[in-house]
C-alpha cells in the first residue's frame, strides 16, 4: 500500500513550466503524465535504510534565479580546479543551479555532428532525437515515486550525442555548482554513443557553501550502442543538509564497454542506485567507486550489474570510509539471467570505519540463473588496523597522520584505478579535506 505525497507544485504549474521552458508537447505531456503517476506509486525501500522520515519530495522552490558568468575567471575557486583555464577549446557545460551558465564544443567536435548541450535546449532543437531516448531505455518513469517525481520535475541536466564512427579523444566535462541554500536539483542526463564511437564525459557536483535545505533528485542514463565505448566519471560533493536521491543507469549494446568511476562524497543523507544492463552479447561493464561518509549522514549505495547477453563481462569494486556518526549501506549485485552463459561477474566491497559510532554494512549478492558462468565476490568491514598504526608511529609519524595514510592506502586501488587524472586529482583532494 502506497502513501499519498502532497506535492508542492501541480499539473498547473507543470504545463506552465513546461511551455514557458519552450518544451515540445511531447515533454510537457510526459512532464503531466508523470505527475499523475506519483500519485499511486510507492517509494523506494534501500535495504537496511529507513526513509519515511526523509525528505525526497517538499522543496519550497522549483527553479532559482542565477547569473550566467561572463567569464570563466568569475567561477569560484573550488570549481576553476575542476578544469583547465588554459585551455585552447574547452568541452565544457557549467549549470548553475537550475540556469545554464556557460557551454563550449569544439568546432571539431561540433563539424563531426557531436551533440552537447543543457537539456533544455536539447528539448527545442534535438526533440525528436531526445525523446528517442529520454526515460525509454535507462531509467522508467513508473519504477518507483521518486523516479516519476524526476520526470515530473527536470529542471536541469546535459544532453550528449555521439554519431557513429565518432571517436572523442578530449574528455567532455559539465560541472554542477550549487550555490544557493533553497537550490532544488532534479537534472536528468543522457549520454549516447552510437555505433563504434568512444566519449569520455565528467561530472561534477559542487557545493560552495557548507550546508543548505533542499532536494536533489538526479538521474543519468548511459546508452551505449553496438561496439562503442563510454567512460563516466563523476565526482559529488554537495552540502550538508540537502537529501537526495541518485540513480546512473547504463545500458550496453552487442560488443559494447562501459566503465563508470565515481567518488561519492555528499557530506548530505543520500540513496545511490547505480545499475548496468548488459543487454548485448560480448558487451562489459566495470564499476568503481569510493566513498567517504562523515557526520551523522546516512547513505545507501546500490550497486548492480545485470547480465542478459551471453559472454558478457561486469566488475564492481567499492571502498568507503566511515567516520564520526555517519551509517552507509553498500550493496553489490551480480545478476546473472537465464541464457547469459560464459558471463563473468566480479565484486569486492570493503569499508573501512575510523570511529566506534561509524557504521558500514557490505552485502556482496550474486544471483546466478545460467549454469555455464563465473562469478565470485569478497566483502570486509573493520577498523585501522593497530598494527599498521604502531609501525607508522614507530616511526615518528603522529596518530592522526598515521590514520590518515592508512586511509589513503585503503581507498588508493579504487583512486588510483581512475583512468582520469583529473578527476583522480579532485578526488585526492576531496578525501583529503574530509578525512583531514
Amino acid at each position: 500500500m502506497s502513501t499519498n505525497t502532497i506535492l508542492p507544485f501541480d499539473k498547473e504549474y507543470v504545463s506552465s513550466f513546461s511551455k514557458e521552458m519552450g518544451e515540445p508537447a511531447w515533454l510537457t505531456e510526459f512532464r503531466l503524465n508523470a505527475l499523475a503517476a506519483t500519485e499511486n506509486l510507492p517509494m523506494p525501500k534501500p535495504d537496511k535504510t529507513k526513509i519515511d522520515k526523509w525528505n525526497l519530495t517538499q522543496f519550497e522552490k522549483h527553479m532559482v534565479s542565477s547569473e550566467n558568468y561572463t567569464s570563466l575567471d568569475e567561477l569560484p575557486e573550488e570549481v576553476k580546479s575542476l578544469f583547465d583555464l588554459e585551455a585552447a577549446d574547452q568541452n565544457l557545460y557549467i549549470q548553475r543551479n537550475n540556469k545554464p551558465a556557460y557551454i563550449s564544443l569544439s568546432k571539431e567536435l561540433k563539424d563531426n555532428g557531436v551533440i552537447f548541450t543543457d537539456i533544455f535546449t536539447a528539448a527545442k532543437e534535438h526533440g525528436d532525437l531526445l525523446q528517442k531516448f529520454f526515460m525509454q531505455e535507462g531509467v522508467k518513469v513508473d519504477e518507483h515515486r521518486l523516479t516519476a517525481l524526476h520526470a515530473a520535475f527536470v529542471n536541469g541536466g546535459t544532453f550528449l550525442y555521439v554519431p557513429k564512427n565518432v571517436e572523442v579523444t578530449e574528455p567532455i566535462q559539465a560541472i554542477y555548482v550549487h550555490d544557493h541554500e533553497e537550490a532544488t536539483l532534479f537534472n536528468h542526463v543522457i549520454v549516447v554513443a552510437e555505433d563504434n564511437s568512444s566519449v569520455t564525459y565528467v561530472e561534477n557536483y559542487v557545493s560552495t557553501m557548507d550546508s543548505a535545505n533542499g532536494v536533489f533528485n538526479i538521474v543519468a542514463e548511459v546508452i551505449v550502442k553496438a561496439n562503442a565505448q563510454v567512460k563516466f566519471a563523476a565526482v559529488d560533493t554537495l552540502a550538508k543538509g540537502l537529501t537526495g536521491y541518485v540513480n546512473r543507469r547504463g545500458v550496453t549494446d552487442r560488443d559494447a564497454k562501459i566503465e563508470w568511476a565515481l567518488g561519492l562524497m555528499n557530506d548530505s543523507n543520500t540513496i545511490y542506485e547505480n545499475v548496468t544492463n548488459l543487454i548485448g552479447d560480448g558487451s562489459f561493464a566495470d564499476t568503481k567507486t569510493v566513498v567517504v561518509g562523515r557526520g551523522e549522514q546516512t547513505q545507501n549505495f546500490t550497486t548492480s550489474i545485470v547480465h542478459f547477453g551471453k559472454n558478457t563481462e561486469g566488475f564492481i569494486l567499492k571502498h568507503g570510509v566511515m567516520k564520526d556518526a555517519a551509517t552507509s549501506i553498500f550493496n553489490g549485485i551480480g545478476k546473472i539471467e537465464h541464457g547469459a552463459s560464459k558471463s563473468n561477474a566480479v565484486q569486492e566491497s570493503r569499508v573501512l570505519m575510523l570511529s566506534e559510532k561509524a557504521r558500514g554494512d557490505a552485502n556482496p549478492i550474486l544471483l546466478i540463473d545460467e549454469d555455464d558462468v563465473t562469478a565470485g565476490h569478497a566483502a570486509s568491514v573493520g577498523r585501522v588496523d593497530p598494527l599498521q598504526l604502531y609501525y607508522l608511529m614507530s616511526r615518528g609519524i603522529p596518530k592522526k597522520e598515521a590514520e590518515r595514510l592508512v586511509i589513503h592506502g585503503f581507498l588508493a586501488p579504487v583512486v588510483n584505478a581512475l583512468q582520469i587524472e583529473g578527476v583522480k586529482k579532485q578526488l585526492t583532494s576531496v578525501i583529503e579535506r574530509k578525512v583531514r
